[in-house]
């Protein structure tokens, strides 16, 4: 039987609530549309050099919409939000969360796109683009506190390196658009 002054905390789930103002990748929906574009001027392209061969049937042109969608599919953008104590990634059909107090790993990752692959305690794993986070200042604040929280914890094990790094060239950034706004270039 549970009394109204029980202190034991509540398990709600595996996804914690959002508490506070969740902040969210702003350009987000312009690479959707860019995304849908190019997808449709693969489909126009297709259809018409197969209409001017003449060998467009119907099959073809299923053939190419199919096409079309998987370049859709490849281009298409992870959403990126965070909330105090969590970092998310949405894709078409699955979300992944780590809790960023809770962090144990931050790995970039280089090769053709580069990626930040974050690592929590409960073994949740997020990767995100690097210029998602240079881009919004917020969700930058929200995994710099979740960091902070992890450093203060002890669970942060790797990764403060990286951090650091991309801490630095973000600042640098945001001082070089100050001074160019200002004219102080």
């Amino acid at each position: 039987m549970e009394h109204s002054d029980d202190t034991r905390p509540r398990v709600t789930g595996p996804h914690p609530p959002p508490a506070g103002a969740v902040a969210h990748d702003g350009e987000w929906a312009g690479e959707v549309r860019t995304a849908v574009r190019c997808a449709a001027a693969l489909f126009a392209l297709l259809l018409c050099v197969d209409g001017a061969a003449g060998s467009l049937t119907w099959w073809r042109g299923l053939l190419w919409c199919a096409l079309a969608l998987l370049l859709f599919l490849v281009l298409y953008p992870a959403r990126v939000s965070a909330g105090d104590g969590w970092l998310a990634s949405r894709r078409l059909l699955r979300t992944r969360r780590v809790h960023t107090g809770l962090l144990v790993a931050v790995r970039p990752l280089d090769g053709v796109a580069r990626r930040l692959v974050l690592c929590d305690l409960l073994g949740n794993r997020v990767e995100i683009d690097p210029e998602v986070l240079a881009r919004n200042p917020a969700l930058w604040r929200r995994l710099d506190e979740g960091v902070r929280a992890a450093l203060a914890g002890g669970t942060l094990r790797c990764g403060t390196t990286a951090l650091a790094e991309m801490g630095r060239r973000l600042d640098d950034e945001t001082a070089l658009a100050v001074f160019r706004v200002s004219g102080l270039e």
